[in-house]
């Protein structure tokens, strides 16, 4: 790992620690981005520089943004992640600049992090493979267990269908879904 690399998961790490949220005794959004890091590493040991800064990145002082802030229903919802990801490349490209890495580092940073190009740029779909992957790993069985089946069974159709066909068979391979579930991942 390169020291600027370094210097720039330090800077992300420092700023999620301020989440007040905690999960396990750790603040949510910094024990999310070293997930988000560690899935990179399983998944994609080589993967380039800048797509393992949008991994630590992908939610860096996301609990700033409060969803409640914006409108009920689907616009609302989509206005506030739209939102979120402009925040979030500018505040990871902020960190960037401050260890040495240029405008033009930056920008391609932060086109991952609006997931620019899904399904056509292989590092952003790399990315949302990952994002998937830590969801299903980490999260997927807490919010299942507050939500309605069908709810839950949407959810995972959908997030399947945000996965390359590498990521789902990865999926497939990886977890153990319950039955009521496995078919959703077929995207």
């Amino acid at each position: 790992m390169t020291d600027r690399l370094e210097q720039v998961f330090a800077g992300i790490d420092a700023a999620n620690a301020a989440d007040p949220t905690l999960e396990t005794g750790e603040p949510a959004a910094l024990l999310y981005g070293r997930r988000m890091s560690a899935e990179l590493e399983r998944v994609a040991p080589d993967a380039p520089e800048l797509l393992k800064i949008a991994a630590r990145g992908q939610h860096i002082e996301r609990w700033t943004m409060a969803r409640s802030d914006y409108a009920e229903g689907r616009d609302g919802y989509l206005r506030w992640r739209s939102d979120l990801a402009d925040f979030h490349g500018r505040r990871v490209g902020e960190i960037m600049a401050a260890s040495g890495y240029g405008e033009a580092e930056q920008g391609r940073v932060a086109t991952m992090l609006r997931k620019q190009g899904l399904k056509r740029d292989a590092e952003v779909q790399l990315l949302e493979d990952v994002i998937c992957l830590v969801f299903i790993r980490w999260y997927l069985e807490d919010f299942a267990e507050t939500r309605d089946p069908e709810h839950v069974f949407r959810i995972v159709a959908k997030t399947a269908r945000k996965m390359s066909a590498e990521g789902r068979e990865r999926a497939r391979r990886e977890f153990d879904l319950p039955p009521n579930l496995a078919p959703a991942m077929a995207g």
